[in-house]
Parts: C-alpha cells; structure tokens; sequence
C-alpha cells in the first residue's frame, strides 16, 4: 500500500511540471573501522550491571544511492521528490561472527515530497520517510528515528508542516510513526535487522512501535534572542500492553550576545515529573588563517528521564554502546563538558572536550554505591582528502575523520577498567 501511494505521488509531481522538471542522482559510501574495550553496560539486556570488557573490532560499509526530481511552479512553492537507497554490512574482525555480511538488506531510508515557499512562502511541507536529526533545530529532541538499527539510518515516517508567520515567526507542525519491524520498502535479510529499529522502551521486546506529535513556535524577543516554545507526547505501542505515553514541553533560547559570543539556554518539562535542563556559553575567534572556538556546557536529566526522539550521538559515540536502558538511551545525568579546537578552514577541524559525569539519582544500575560516573574525553580531527569545485560542476569527494574517547569509570560503576572507543572513517561522495 505505502510503495502503491509513493508512486502515485511520484506520478503526480511528475505530471504537474512536466514542463520544467529536472532530476538529479549521485551515491555515497562510507567506510568505518571501530575499535573499543571496557564500555561499560549492555545496550541489549536493558537494566543491567555488565561491563563490556572484551576487545570488540568491527569495519562497517554503508553505500547509498540516491535520486530526485524538482520544479518550481511560482506561488505554487518549490516542490521535489527525493529517494535514497541504503545497506549497511560489517566485517566483525574481533570476534568474528557473521552476522551483518554483504549484501544484508536494501532499505529506503528516505522517501518523501517536499514543498517550499507554498503560496508565495506562506508554507513549508514534507511528507514521507526523512532523516530526524536536528528537526526544527532541537537537537536534544530529534535525533534519531531508527536507533536500534545503530548508525545505518536516521529516519522517521512523518508529515510535517511549517507556517511562516511574519518574518521572525514560524510554527512547525508534526506528526511521525516509527515502524519496530518495517516491512515495508526493505528487501532482502539481516538477522539483526529485521529484529527491530525503533526506540525501544527500556525493559520491553519486540514489536514495539512509537509515534508522536507536537508543535513548535519560533520567533524573537529581540534581534540578538531568537527563542522556541515547544509542546509534543509520544506514545509507544508494544503487543499485548498498554501505551506508554510521555507528554514534554519546553523552552530554548539562543541569544547572540556579539560577533564571537553566544549561548544557549534549553529547560524541558515531561509531565511526569521528569526534567531536563541544557545551558552553554560559546565562543568564536579569528587568528591568521584559522578560526579558534570554545564552548562550556552543563547537561542535566533526571533519574527517569526519557530522551524520546533524541537517542543517537549527542556528548559521545561510546555511550551509544554503554548506556543501560537501551542504545543511546540517555538519562540520570549531570554532565559538565569543555570543548576547545581549531577551524583551520577548507573542512580541516580539530576538536577536543572533555568533563566529568555524574548521576542525578544513585541508582545502582552501574553496580556501584556512588554517583560519580566518570571522566569522559574526546579528541576527533576531520579533514578532506578530495575535495569538488561546484562551481564547474565537480561532484567527486572524499572526505575523512579520526576519533578517539577515552573514559575512566567512578564509583558509580561496578568496574575500575578504563574504556576506550577509537574510530577511522573515510567517506566516498559521487
């Protein structure tokens, strides 16, 4: 049914500008290699007090192919249909098992229509299958659509619409549903796969879809303070229980103190109680050719805080292996972060943080009496090996990262053992 009305629409825009449609098409590959040992927890047991003590080395390769078709039809918006192929296999070097190998499974990770500037910029829509990540600029909201499937895919099946109010004001309007067990435009097996890929609720199996809706209202205070004002709930459906509802309402602000000092102010409210409070202090230079920054930050959630579409890589790419309640599962958490580095221009960035970790409530889910959990750094060097001139129609890329975290256990845990997560990365753009 969902791929008899993708095409249907794909007819429809193809006929309504069939005068001045144009198409385009190109493809990616990525290239991981990811070594670790020591991370503690068990993103697959739930509440657990294990300790991820073995070496684990694994190199994924994620191709994908994408297509879209676009025109302009004046007051009429700006609309394009966009496709994207993906698979994503693994090479599991240490230890070996043979799970994920190629071909493993072919999914469609984005498949929508999108239209801009809807009678003469009133409006924005785009329905269909898109990536979640930093939707409407809340990036500690959505993320991640699809966690349990790690990091082939960000998607979720959503409508969503945004009105332009005035010039500095905009509502964004959302509905989203996140398939467990898709069957739908994914061809092919993969045992780990076709297992589940949603945001699973802590505790629970299979087959446990989550949906959601919500608004969100953007404008300013002044010049120099944009705000938002968001209210949302998300609903988890899982086979033979009742639904799992969380209601979240929240404010952010971004004021742009001058040139080279910014903030942001975030607080969120689940009407369960549950809070969430973000705040930082950026800076931004210039010295001969390279742009230095600097950022401090304090994350705070409480004890049962739920991260509903913001489970994916936001303070560390080991926790999305080290968390408790489920991959990337974030909660109970003070989390004081100092982040320095270099932008040396044409992609080469370097940056480094690092800070402290402890628990809002001393849960003993760590397997330790105290709340201290731990000092977490990070280091991580990003640089181009081609780059393409656009402007004389160049599209061939590649571009590459290295990444090392290095964590040392408080009393929190049960363990002593420091952990530690290094990554390589080369990515092929066509």
């Amino acid at each position: 049914m969902k791929t008899a009305i993708a095409f249907v629409a794909l007819a429809a825009t193809a006929a309504a500008f069939a005068d001045g449609l144009e198409f385009d098409a190109g493809a990616d590959l990525r290239i991981r290699e990811e070594l670790m040992q020591n991370v503690p927890g068990n993103p697959n047991g739930g509440l657990v007090t294990d300790v991820r003590s073995k070496f684990k080395n694994h190199i994924r390769f994620r191709p994908r192919v994408w297509g879209e078709l676009k025109g302009d039809a004046g007051a009429a918006g700006k609309w394009r249909v966009y496709a994207r192929l993906v698979d994503e296999f693994r090479w599991n070097v240490e230890p070996k098992t043979s799970a994920t190998e190629w071909p493993g499974e072919v999914i469609f990770d984005n498949l929508y229509l999108e239209g801009k500037d809807i009678f003469d910029g009133f409006m924005d829509v785009t329905l269909g299958r898109q990536d979640l990540m930093g939707y409407a600029g809340l990036e500690r909201v959505f993320m991640d659509g699809t966690p349990g499937d790690g990091s082939r895919t960000t998607y979720t099946d959503m409508a969503a619409v945004k009105f332009h109010v005035d010039e500095d004001s905009t509502i964004d309007l959302f509905g989203l549903y996140n398939f467990d067990r898709n069957r739908d435009f994914r061809w092919g097996y993969d045992r780990n796969r076709t297992e589940g890929s949603s945001a699973r609720f802590p505790g629970r199996g299979q087959d446990q879809d989550d949906f959601g809706y919500g608004a969100i209202w953007t404008s300013k205070l002044a010049e120099w303070l944009p705000y938002k004002v968001f209210a949302m709930q998300k609903q988890r459906l899982h086979v033979g229980e009742e639904r799992n509802h969380t209601e979240l309402v929240g404010v952010n602000l971004r004021p742009q103190w001058n040139e080279q000092w910014s903030s942001t102010f975030e607080a969120m409210n689940e009407l369960n109680s549950e809070w969430s409070a973000y705040v930082d202090l950026g800076w931004k230079g210039k010295w001969l050719k390279t742009k230095p920054f600097a950022k401090l930050g304090y994350h705070f959630m409480s004890g049962e805080w739920d991260p509903m579409w913001a489970r994916a890589v936001n303070d560390s790419e080991m926790f999305l292996y080290g968390t408790h309640n489920g991959v990337a599962w974030w909660s109970n958490m003070h989390y004081v972060k100092a982040t320095t580095g270099l932008d040396f221009g044409a992609h080469h960035v370097l940056t480094g943080s690092c800070g402290p970790l402890f628990a809002a409530e001393r849960d003993r889910v760590g397997g330790g009496s105290g709340a201290f959990k731990g000092f977490l750094s990070q280091l991580k060097y990003e640089f181009p090996i081609i780059t393409a001139n656009r402007a004389e129609g160049e599209r061939f890329e590649i571009f590459g990262h290295l990444l090392a975290e290095f964590f040392n256990p408080g009393d929190y845990y049960e363990t002593d053992k420091p952990a530690f997560f290094i990554r390589w990365q080369v990515e092929f753009r066509f």
